[in-house]
């Protein structure tokens, strides 16, 4: 199962990732969850904690590794470099346990835009076709919400997209943006999770207005949820009626998938 998660800023998307991952690891599958993500915020919410997730070095800003593989330094731009690095030891080289997770710090290319022909971007670019269709494991992707760098290569072994959005028109914009970017590149499952939701008139205006799309389920707005977040913890299982929702949205995709 390989799935990746998408939506603007402050949305939610990091807490369904990790609450996902951390739901499959519980059900005995292998789980790769990648932060993909330039505010990289995967780790605390899987649970580890403030000083273990600061020691995590983003697989782009690891130099040596970089030049190794891609024979080229890393912010070397126009210079020849490997197409195709080994990138299938990393999860297991620089992966790291989060609770029965194995968590994998990618970050992004900063310089040159996400398309940027530079050796960190080609290394990343591989180790996502790599984990999308070469692997067993549930590969789950924390992405930013520009996903053009998945690559068309690596749509192919992708099952789903989510795009998570919160009541607000910026938000569902959002969602049409990715929409039409997940098309440009053959991705075909486009799916949403609502964040946030209040009440069951928000959830009726936000679907009428995102006619076309599969509608995953809903996560309610939880104030114990926002205190895990202030307090540094996983918020996946600090709210019973949270942790429901979670569960409901991974029935949905596996119904989902079965079609």
């Amino acid at each position: 199962m390989k799935i990746a998660i998408s939506g603007k800023g402050g949305v939610g998307k990091t807490t369904l990732a990790a609450c996902l991952a951390k739901y499959y690891a519980s059900g005995g599958y292998k789980v790769i969850a990648v932060d993909a993500d330039p505010d990289a915020n995967l780790a605390s919410a899987l649970g580890l904690s403030w000083q273990e997730a600061s020691k995590i070095v983003p697989l782009v800003e690891m130099k040596a590794l970089i030049e190794e593989r891609t024979g080229a330094k890393s912010g070397e731009y126009g210079s020849y470099f490997k197409l195709n690095p080994k990138v299938d030891d990393i999860p297991q080289k620089f992966g790291i346990d989060a609770g029965g997770v194995r968590l994998l710090v990618a970050g992004t290319v900063k310089a040159g835009g996400s398309g940027c022909y530079c050796p960190e971007n080609v290394i990343l670019k591989r180790l996502f076709k790599h984990l999308v269709v070469d692997r067993d494991e549930v590969i789950i992707l924390d992405m930013e919400a520009g996903i053009e760098h998945l690559g068309r290569g690596t749509t192919g072994g992708m099952d789903l997209l989510i795009v998570v959005i919160e009541p607000g028109m910026r938000s569902i914009q959002t969602a049409r943006s990715v929409k039409k970017m997940a098309d440009e590149i053959g991705i075909k499952s486009v799916n949403i999770v609502l964040n946030k939701v209040r009440s069951e008139d928000e959830t009726s205006i936000i679907k009428d207005s995102l006619k076309g799309f599969t509608i995953l389920g809903s996560l309610p707005y939880s104030e114990k949820v926002r205190l895990s977040d202030l307090q540094n913890i996983s918020p996946c299982d600090y709210d019973d009626i949270f942790k429901k929702a979670i569960e409901d949205i991974a029935q949905n995709i596996s119904g989902l998938l079965k079609k």
